[in-house]
């Protein structure tokens, strides 16, 4: 892994197809593809040279369903993203746990949804035993990143002292409310970013807190345990940790410790040790958006999503439009 890797022409190109998957219609996406070859090969230029600079970020506001506000950069700022994705995500990916499941290949949510019940299943020497959770996640998660800190992470991985000055120049082209401090929604790097950010918390945790059972996706994280006590005691270990060494701080509202056979909420299910079921404000929310949007696809969408839990009732619901549309 080199700098040059990462400009080098055919980078770029290869960057340039994946980036415009399901992107060919959107103006900003079709007028920089008028002069393709030309504007590929003057940010290779910039790159060379050493006077590539970021441009600013287009702020908008999007539901997701809570509010989030997106900052998108330019297409010639996200396809540089995309080069230097392609080549930090293999590199970075063999350094991460097993059990971080959000923006990797072959992971993902319901990969997480089913590892969560192969360790119910587990602590709880299949539903015998009683076992605990502790479900945790970041206040302010991106907007909290800390640069220098996030810089002082990469330079431990990359001796390159190029690709180190470019990834500052991105990190550093986005500032929160807080100077030197977040990484915007809408870049590809800062996904992979955030895992290397959090990659020092999963080894603590795995590593130093010996703890067996845990996952992460994102910034929400789960530990399960047949000792309360013991989950309780690792608690103050993480939140000194994150705070100390990362600057981050856990949300006071979204932590919890329970028994797994309360029901326990994780990406967007309600974890029981038989089964799992939609969490109450998501099924509203697919419901309000089939009302408006009763396509096909956007159908198939949701059933696919509902067949990874105990939905037989509001899939029956799905099957027959008219029920949707009361």
């Amino acid at each position: 892994m080199n700098y040059q890797s990462i400009i080098s022409i055919e980078n770029l190109y290869k960057a340039w197809e994946e980036f415009i998957c399901g992107k060919r219609q959107r103006k900003d996406v079709a007028i920089f593809s008028l002069n393709l070859s030309e504007n590929i090969f003057d940010l290779h230029q910039d790159l060379l040279n050493k006077t590539y600079s970021h441009s600013d970020y287009q702020a908008f506001n999007i539901s997701d369903p809570k509010p989030r506000n997106i900052h998108k950069a330019s297409v010639r700022d996200r396809l540089l993203h995309h080069a230097i994705y392609r080549v930090l995500y293999p590199y970075f990916d063999k350094k991460f746990i097993h059990d971080s499941y959000s923006c990797r290949l072959n992971k993902g949510t319901h990969k997480a949804l089913n590892r969560f019940r192969s360790f119910g299943y587990k602590i709880s020497k299949n539903n015998t035993k009683t076992s605990w959770t502790l479900k945790c996640d970041m206040r302010k998660f991106f907007a909290s990143i800390d640069h220098q800190i996030l810089l002082n992470i990469l330079t431990k991985y990359i001796e390159d002292k190029d690709t180190l000055n470019l990834l500052e120049r991105v990190i550093e082209s986005f500032n929160s409310s807080t100077e030197g401090k977040g990484l915007p929604l809408g870049n590809l790097t800062s996904q992979l970013l955030v895992n290397i950010y959090m990659n020092e918390f999963d080894h603590f945790v795995k590593h130093k807190l010996k703890i067996k059972y845990y996952i992460r996706y994102a910034d929400d994280f789960v530990l399960l345990s047949p000792d309360k006590s013991g989950l309780t005691n690792t608690l103050g270990s993480m939140k000194v940790f994150l705070s100390e060494k990362l600057k981050l701080e856990l949300h006071p509202s979204k932590v919890s410790i329970k028994t797994l056979v309360s029901g326990v909420d994780f990406l967007g299910w309600i974890h029981f040790p038989t089964h799992r079921i939609l969490r109450t404000a998501t099924k509203r929310r697919v419901l309000k958006n089939l009302k408006t949007n009763q396509s096909k696809e956007t159908r198939a969408s949701y059933l696919g999503l509902l067949k990874h839990g105990d939905t037989y009732k509001i899939r029956e619901q799905f099957l027959d439009l008219k029920e949707v549309l009361k």
